[in-house]
């Protein structure tokens, strides 16, 4: 995807997020649909979100490095892993969302605003 079509970036501090990556966060970009070009086709498994809504998460088939995420409920949008890109040097991050699931080990980050949840 061009750089310039990245909405936003986030650190997702949800138990599911947590499991699927196996730290303390997620920290993902918002990409439309329809900038993303994947090459290969990732394994996925779909699951009932920490929201209720069905997230189904994309890993390299080669090295199982966690590379997307979707939800059925927002088509237009794609979430990549920033650490799957290859620099990801230039990514800021806006800000934190399910800051209550956060670990103790892996806090929020105080300078960024945080969301109990997913923001509206």
């Amino acid at each position: 995807f061009p750089r310039d079509a990245m909405i936003s970036a986030h650190h997702c501090h949800c138990v599911d997020c947590q499991k699927s990556t196996g730290s303390g966060k997620a920290t993902i970009l918002f990409v439309p649909a329809d900038q993303l070009l994947i090459k290969g086709e990732p394994k996925t498994y779909t699951v009932v979100g920490s929201a209720g809504s069905h997230v189904t998460r994309g890993f390299c088939g080669h090295c199982g490095s966690p590379v997307l995420s979707y939800v059925a409920e927002q088509p237009a949008l794609k979430f990549i892993k920033a650490g799957s890109l290859d620099d990801s040097s230039w990514v800021e991050i806006t800000s934190s969302y399910w800051e209550t699931s956060a670990k103790g080990w892996s806090p929020v980050d105080s300078a960024l605003p945080a969301f109990s949840g997913n923001p509206e």
